[in-house]
Order: C-alpha cells, then structure tokens, then sequence
C-alpha cells in the first residue's frame, strides 16, 4: 500500500470509466472512508455521489466462504475453499472429456482490472483450451470500437484527454447524458460554455445534461444515423467540408458524399422528427474552428450502432477535426475498465494488445510471451451474447464461469439467458456480494472489491491508472487471480499463473508488445510518477496522450472516410406496440446495481417507466399510478413517472434493477455484435390493483 502522511491511499473510485481519483483511508470495523484526491488531474478532487459513498457497502452484505450448491436440497451451502476448488474443476474436467474444450465458458466484465482481463484470456486458452470466452464490455463501446478500428485503425475511446473539450468551439454529443453518468465530467462542458464555446446534446430525452445544452436535438430513438447523414448532406451543400483536410489526410470521401446526397433535410425530418430548423441550426454550430463530437451508449447500442458511429465520425472527418489540437472524435467510455478491458484477451476475438486472434504472428508473439506452442491457442469464439445464448445447447458451452458481471440482471433479453443460465450442467460465479447471478450459481466464490487489491485499470481517455490496495479484505476471501492460478494448478495447466498484480502487469506488457494497444512501456512506478500513463506506450516511450498529429495507424497514414445507410431500428412500432422503449441509468445507481443497491446513503428507487403527459393523459395514468410495459419479449409493471422533458412516442426505463433487460430486444450489430438495447416497439398501460 502507499499512503499519504494521514494513513490514506490513493486509488480510484469502482465505478465509471472516469475512474476519478481519490483517497482512501481506513475506518471503524472493517469500513473505509473516502478523501478528495485534489492533485489526480481528471477530477481534481470532485467525486459524485457514488464516488463519495464508495466505501458504504456494508460487510454484512458480503460474501465470506465459498458457497456450493447441495444436490440433495437444491440450497446454497457454506464449503472450504479447496472442496470448492476441486468440485469446480473436477466437473470441468468431466464435462470436457464429455463433450470437448469448447463444453466450458468464460464471461468476463469491464470492470475487473486489466491484469484480470489479462490473465482470464490466457487462462480461458491455455489452462482450459476453450475458445468461448467474452465479456460484458462487449454491451459498452463495441460499437464504437469497431467503428474507429476501420476508420482510425485504432479503437482508444477518446484520442485526447478529456479536458481538451474545454477548448473546442462546438462539442456535439450523441447520446450521453454525462451529468448523470460521470458528474464530474460535466465542469468540462461547463467551462466549455464559460469559456464561450457551444454544446449541442443529441438526446430522446432532455436529461441534466441536454439542460446545460446551446441546443438540444430529440430524435425519434433509432434514428441518429440519419441525423448524422443530414449533417453531411448539409455541410457538403453549404462548403463547409474541409477539402484541404480531406484530400490530405483522409481517403473514401467521394462514395461517402455520394452516400449523403438523398439526405436532404425534409427527408430526415420525416426519420428523425428534428425539424430543418433545427437541423440547420446544429449546422450553423458545426461551422467552427475546434469541434468535438462524442458518441456514448444512447447512439451505439443498436443492431447499427457501428454504422451510426461510423456516420457522426465522417461528420467529423468532412470538418477536418481528428488529429487536429482540441478537435476531433472520440467515445465516452462507460464501464470502469471497458477500455482496457477489452484490449488484452477477453474478448472473443482478440489477444493481449489489441492482437486479432486468427492472426499468426499475433498468435505466434502471445504463444512465446506464455511459454506455449501457437497451434495449442483455440481460434475465435463466440461474442457475449451469443455465447449466453448457446448455453446448454447441443453445440453450446454446458459450464459457465463468471468474472464479474452481473447477468440475469444486464443482458438483453433476460429472461431468456436466464433461462440458458439454469439449462447449465455447471455455473460458477466470482462476486462480492449475492447478485441474482450469483444466486443460480453451483458453486459462487467470494473475490475481492477494489479497495481491498491493487490493478490497474484503463480510462475513457486511454490513461492506464493504478488502484492501490487500501485496506485487507474480509477472512475468507480471495482475488479473482488467486481463483484463476488455483484453478489452472489443480487443472494441470502447462504454465504458471502469477497471483501478484504488478508481475502479471509486467507480462501483460511484454504479450501487448508492438500490438496497437502497446503498454510495454509502462510499469505501477511511472503510473504513480505521472498520474497515469497514456497508451499507446511502447518500451522506452512515456506514452501518447494525444493521438493523429502526424498520421493514422492505417496502412496509408489516413483515415477512411466509410459510406452507411440508415435503416432503423431492427424492431419498428406497430399497432399491437406502437411506442419506442429506450433504457439508460440514473444518477444514484451503476450497472446492475449490485453494488450500488446495497450502498445504504444511495436512494433505491427501484424501476419506473418514464412517459409523456401526453401518452399519460391518454392512459389515464397519473404519475405515481402502476403501468404495464410490454414489448415482444415481456413485460414489466412499475410506477409511471409523467414527464415533460421525453418524447410523447417513448418510454424510458433504467435498466439498474431486474425486468428492465427483460423488454430489451437481442438483435445484434453485424459488425460489433452489440445487441439493441437502446430501442425497442413497446406498449404502456395502466396496471390498476397489479403489484410490482
């Protein structure tokens, strides 16, 4: 540990991919206590409510022994760790000489440490051979990875640091309502606006964030593509497309031009619902010197949400602004570790520094990196959701281990992975607490919270920080490395895993060696040294907080300039479910909640469904009274909150509590694989007399 002179440590909040900086110190019986961290440079000291009231998860919540499922009962019972241990592997071993690698799965999520996420993609290839390994990040910013990886040749959210947004004219965000999700974040778009500059928020709702907003823009839910290729049509007409730019430093843009030319603005209008006035006016906005457009979730969590992303990253391109100072395109992360998460073996795809799988020389570098042959490496698996989907299915996975993630609760349609989840023949779980994953589990391990280990994790801006342990965990419990070493010994792997954070660090370095997510260069010293490293950092450099001043890394130094076409939400309104459904969070809660449900100073509201005075008034629902909203895939009752700040044709519901991700439709990006959870057709009616 390393503390200040009053005993506390420095680390970082468990929440967001801001992961603000903070202090914390030791309390009474086993609690801490959280500090202001003033001199960490992304949040100067400023923390949310979440943030300061991290340390308030009580220990009587928390798991403390293994627990195992009794055959005779059907009841979770207390075990030692060695008869859980060697329970888990003895009916891996069984299952797979039964039915192959591929019997046993591994979901991972995007909040563990990158030294976790690490050592989960070599234990899912090397100690179990399996290929069917992915995460939970895959639902975060996949789309707007694979956007950026073709146009950019490089997935980092944000290519510059955060506070650079202070300096742009214009930020456009699409689909982020960043007071809520990251409230200290937000001073940015504050001083943004102190220092002159405009905020357009493209929203369906009109959020904290669309309050502070020069202009805010309510589209029909689904439709931001279209927006996007409005915007195009109308900057080419207007010339104000930076030829200069685009002849220099990109390549694609005359088929994308063509792409944009039937989107004159009454077209769009008829799509989107935002009136030419309006669009004209974002226009007028656009035309500045230092623009920055941002995506989140609300524009990339759609069967296109790549396409989307790939359309507002072309409006930024045509504007000449990526790789120019305080300009340019970039993702706002959401979870903890959702950057760094997905660059070093979670995902399907991919091996330790951004490396493609099914590439021999990526296979060949992490094969010698972990002292194995590359021919032993399984090839690409399935992404998150399909792999949940194929659980107990004749040629799907018949075991499960969990890392992380919570989910019965944040899966699209959930009931229907409940369901998989329960066709198991073995469903292991790492948590903290008794999540409803955690409560279908055989066999549920006690791990680790975050202030009882140290790891470094990834932020939205590509800034590798170091959470410090600062307090001992509960007798009885265990890191999840300690978990995956101690399964892979008693599975005869051929190769050590470490249980000590900064020598896996250390091989994390030399696996991501010369890959597009390098952190070679990177050691827990330099990270405290300098506040965070930024990535890419290759051995001997000190990292690379902005990125494009010179070139791309694509094959010709440029960007791609790549032509789509809007096509709507996979599942349009009817008659039978004639309103768009739209999930998002709120501010007291994070996720799936498992945490912060338990946090007794943060309110827990439960669900509600947010609707229009109109659609209320034809409902005859006053706010407070129940309702029932269906969508294809079931349906949820929950009190009406009547607002006047949605869509009348939309419902929102916060996906933080279970039923939420029961409506939510499974249908995928063909690119990233995300699933559609930010649209769905839905219908609302009273629930007169019907419980929650």
């Amino acid at each position: 540990m390393t503390s200040d002179d009053t005993g506390a440590t420095t680390t970082h909040c468990p929440y967001c991919s801001l992961q603000c900086g903070m202090k914390v110190a030791p309390g009474r019986r086993g609690a801490i206590t959280v500090q202001s961290w003033e001199e960490f440079p992304v949040n100067a000291g400023a923390l949310c409510r979440k943030g300061w009231t991290a340390g308030g998860l009580d220990r009587r919540e928390r798991l403390t022994q293994p627990l195992v499922r009794d055959r005779r009962t059907g009841a979770l019972r207390a075990a030692d760790w060695d008869e859980a241990l060697d329970l888990v592997a003895g009916r891996i071993r069984a299952l797979q000489a039964a039915h192959g690698a591929d019997a046993v799965a591994v979901f991972g999520g995007g909040g563990l440490t990158n030294e976790k996420a690490y050592q989960l993609g070599k234990f899912a290839r090397v100690a179990l051979g399996t290929s069917q390994i992915d995460y939970n990040g895959r639902w975060c910013m996949s789309s707007a990875a694979s956007a950026s990886n073709q146009a950019f040749g490089i997935d980092r959210g944000l290519p510059f640091p955060l506070v650079d947004i202070e300096q742009a004219d214009t930020v456009v965000l699409v689909g982020s309502n960043l007071a809520e999700t990251m409230p200290p974040a937000a001073r940015h778009l504050d001083r943004l606006r102190e220092a002159g500059g405009r905020l357009v928020v493209v929203d369906p709702r009109r959020t904290p964030t669309a309050e502070r907003a020069d202009l805010h823009l309510q589209p029909v839910p689904g439709t931001d593509l279209a927006l996007a290729l409005g915007v195009l049509h109308l900057l080419d007409a207007r010339g104000l497309v930076d030829e200069e730019y685009v002849a220099r430093r990109t390549t694609g843009w005359e088929d994308v031009r063509r792409s944009a030319t039937s989107w004159w603005p009454e077209r769009v209008e008829r799509v989107t619902g935002i009136h030419t006035a309006e669009l004209d006016a974002l226009v007028d906005v656009l035309a500045a010197d230092r623009v920055v457009v941002l995506t989140a979730r609300g524009a990339e969590q759609h069967a296109q949400g790549t396409a989307t992303v790939l359309g507002w990253i072309n409006v930024a391109l045509a504007l000449g602004m990526p790789g120019t100072e305080h300009a340019g395109y970039g993702c706002l992360t959401g979870q903890g570790n959702g950057q760094g998460g997905r660059e070093h073996g979670q995902k399907a795809d991919q091996l330790p520094g951004y490396r493609m799988i099914d590439d021999p020389d990526a296979r060949a570098h992490v094969a010698r990196v972990w002292g194995v042959a590359p021919e032993t490496l399984p090839g690409r698996g399935r992404s998150a959701y399909e792999l949940l989907d194929a659980l107990g299915q004749d040629d799907g996975p018949r075991a499960l281990l969990v890392f992380g993630s919570n989910i019965v609760v944040s899966a699209p349609r959930a009931g229907h992975v409940t369901g998989r989840l329960e066709a198991l023949d073995l469903l292991v779980v790492c948590d903290l607490v008794m999540s409803e994953t955690a409560a279908l589990a055989d066999v549920v391990l006690p791990v680790t919270q975050w202030a009882e280990e140290t790891g470094t994790m990834t932020n939205l801006e590509g800034r590798v920080v170091l959470r410090q342990q600062a307090t001992a965990p509960p007798a009885g419990v265990r890191s999840d490395l300690e978990v995956v070493a101690a399964l892979a010994e008693r599975l005869d792997a051929p190769v050590a895993f470490g249980t000590e954070p900064e020598e896996v660090f250390a091989e994390l370095g030399r696996a991501s060696a010369g890959g597009r997510a390098d952190y070679s260069g990177i050691d827990y010293d330099a990270i405290r040294e300098r506040g965070g490293v930024f990535w890419p950092c290759p051995e001997g450099s000190e990292g690379t907080p902005r990125m494009f001043a010179e070139r791309f890394p694509t094959a010709t130094g440029r960007a791609r300039f790549l032509p789509v076409e809007h096509g709507g939400p996979a599942e349009p309104t009817d008659a039978t479910y004639p309103l768009h459904l739209t999930t998002g969070r709120v501010l007291a809660q994070y996720q799936s909640g498992a945490q912060t449900r338990r946090v007794r100073d943060l309110p827990d509201t439960g669900p509600f469904v947010e609707v229009h005075p109109l659609l209320a008034r034809r409902l005859s629902v006053r706010d407070g009274d129940d309702v029932r909203i269906a969508t294809r895939r079931g349906e949820l009752v929950a009190p009406a909150r009547v607002v006047t700040t949605i869509r009348p044709d939309t419902a929102f519901v916060p996906f933080h509590w279970i039923g939420a991700n029961r409506l939510t439709n499974d249908a995928l990006d063909p690119s990233s694989r995300m699933p559609e959870f930010k649209v769905c057709a839905a219908s609302v009616e009273a629930a007169e007399g019907v419980a929650p």
